[in-house]
């Protein structure tokens, strides 16, 4: 029997067996992604810049990967825990760590444009995402691909509703911002329709996929997969065909956008 251990996969912490770490639809389409972009670069190093990375939980297994990462951050000691991990996983080759935001990403990295720009868990706390989008897309390179992770505004509205907080959960569904309250931690969660005008706005990129991220997988209850249930192929192909369907697609609790810088 597999073991149940807690352990976190492309950023993801779940507490299941390591067979569920394949389920996770956004770590598998960055990976193809990366590659193309490694064969368009004729075997070279995919480059990616991962901006808001923090302490490199996308950065370290990426660069474990053959990738070369610059992360950029506002926070100092997050990059130390970002430099430590990456020492510790033996990419600290791989991994460049630089102090800054979004607000002058272009001054944290000069002009190196990269085949893949991360900005997850970004958008939700950044004062103007329109900026912070189109300062991304002009650090992607000409047909490099722009991968966001943003906070899903229903599956906010659904958890309220669950936990019995109404007032909230309305709060959620007809503010502006998809914000429950002053003491939301969140400056802004979003739907489908938002992040993908957001993006395309300016036309700097065009959205080629929005996904939910870890749409049923969760759900599933412990045991299932190591006890003659269902195999794990067969419940990454579920959350495949979840990830991209509607109304699954848009309860989610994170949104993926996978968009593209034309050539």
């Amino acid at each position: 029997m597999a073991p149940c251990v807690r352990h976190t996969f492309y950023g993801v912490s779940v507490t299941r067996a390591a067979s569920f770490a394949t389920l996770d639809v956004v770590a598998r389409t960055l990976r193809v992604e990366l590659t193309a972009a490694r064969a368009r670069r004729g075997g070279a190093a995919p480059r990616v810049l991962d901006v808001g990375g923090g302490s490199g939980t996308w950065a370290v297994p990426l660069a474990a990967d053959g990738c070369e990462v610059t992360v950029v951050d506002s926070s100092a000691n997050a990059l130390a825990v970002l430099r430590s991990r990456a020492r510790e996983s033996g990419v600290a080759a791989g991994v460049r760590a630089v102090q800054g935001d979004v607000d002058a990403l272009a001054d944290a990295v000069g002009d190196t444009e990269a085949d893949l720009v991360l900005g997850h868990g970004l958008l939700e706390y950044v004062d103007d995402p329109a900026e912070a989008c189109r300062a991304i897309a002009r650090a992607a390179a000409p047909g490099g691909a722009v991968s966001l992770l943003v906070a899903g505004r229903f599956a906010a509205v659904l958890s309220r509703v669950v936990a019995g907080r109404l007032t909230e959960a309305r709060q959620v569904l007809v503010d502006p911002c998809g914000r429950w309250g002053e003491g939301d931690p969140l400056r802004r969660r979003m739907d489908v329709e938002e992040i993908r005008t957001l993006v395309e706005a300016g036309g700097q990129l065009a959205v080629e996929r929005v996904q939910g991220h870890r749409v049923l997988a969760d759900l599933v209850p412990d045991g299932v997969l190591e006890h003659g249930g269902p195999s794990p192929d067969a419940l990454a192909e579920l959350e495949d065909v979840a990830a991209g369907t509607p109304p699954l697609r848009d309860m989610a609790s994170k949104l993926h956008v996978l968009a593209r810088r034309p050539d």
